[in-house]
């Protein structure tokens, strides 16, 4: 795959960027009086972050960066979206909080950056728009102190392999090609006004773990769930409170993972 994966994929999320910001799934004027977007289980495996120094990986238009900001990291964050960006920019500076915005791809951050950081984080819907693991891991290991550790909360591969209503297998579990699609809406509106083409890559777990592992990281922790803490598929029941499943598929699947790991 070519890097034109790039440009669809920065149109795609400049133009969801411009939905998002509006939509009631991410309550920016709710955000901007204070609190965290942040989830729990992100923030139980987080511990306290207060004046380390944190690289948020994909952070869209920044309310994750802003949180991790609100608990007193001194934050980095990255995105390939320049709409994105520019919304978290206006965003940080309505909420009166200091975090350095950065707008490149992925790969491209070493080109950006040059320093190393206490914790690495990324989360939701985030691997799936890059095609080589191997490369997103040597870049995680670069910018980690030797002892810092990298937070990835992801959704769970499984449930990439079913069709958008979850009623059948659409798609292989391993990452044997690229996925290009169009789709309407999207998933804080499925009625919204664009429909574009995206590039995405299923990736198993054991491709997750084993970059992480061939690039100097220890594995502390890895850990399962059966919900998802966001509101964003078909056919979605509550569970609790920020809790939702598939509800014909209730508890039988896993949702989402973490991972801890650490830079040897």
């Amino acid at each position: 795959m070519d890097k034109n994966y790039l440009d669809i994929n920065r149109k795609l999320w400049n133009a969801r960027t411009i939905i998002h910001f509006e939509s009631n799934f991410y309550k920016v004027d709710d955000f901007r009086q204070g609190g965290t977007s942040l989830q729990t289980i992100e923030l139980e495996r987080m511990g306290d972050i207060n004046g380390k120094r944190v690289l948020h990986l994909q952070c869209h238009f920044g309310q994750d960066s802003i949180s991790l900001a609100r608990m007193g990291a001194q934050v980095t964050a990255v995105d390939l979206s320049d709409e994105a960006i520019r919304k978290a920019k206006e965003l940080a500076k309505d909420c009166r909080v200091d975090v350095r915005f950065i707008c490149c791809d992925l790969y491209d951050l070493p080109n950006h950056l040059d320093e190393q950081f206490d914790l690495v984080f990324t989360s939701y819907g985030v691997i799936g728009w890059l095609p080589d693991l191997d490369k997103w891991a040597t870049v995680i290991s670069r910018f980690l102190e030797p002892g810092g550790q990298l937070l990835l909360v992801e959704f769970h591969p499984l449930i990439w392999i079913f069709d958008s209503q979850f009623d059948h297998i659409k798609y292989h579990y391993f990452n044997r090609e690229a996925i290009i699609e169009s789709e309407a809406g999207t998933y804080t509106d499925r009625d919204a006004p664009i429909e574009l083409q995206s590039v995405g890559w299923n990736h198993p777990t054991s491709d997750v773990i084993n970059s992480l592992l061939k690039n100097g990281l220890t594995i502390l922790a890895f850990d399962e769930f059966d919900y998802s803490p966001y509101n964003c598929f078909n056919k979605t029941i509550s569970c609790g409170e920020n809790k939702f499943r598939i509800e014909h598929l209730d508890e039988k699947i896993p949702m989402v993972f973490a991972i801890r790991a650490e830079r040897k």
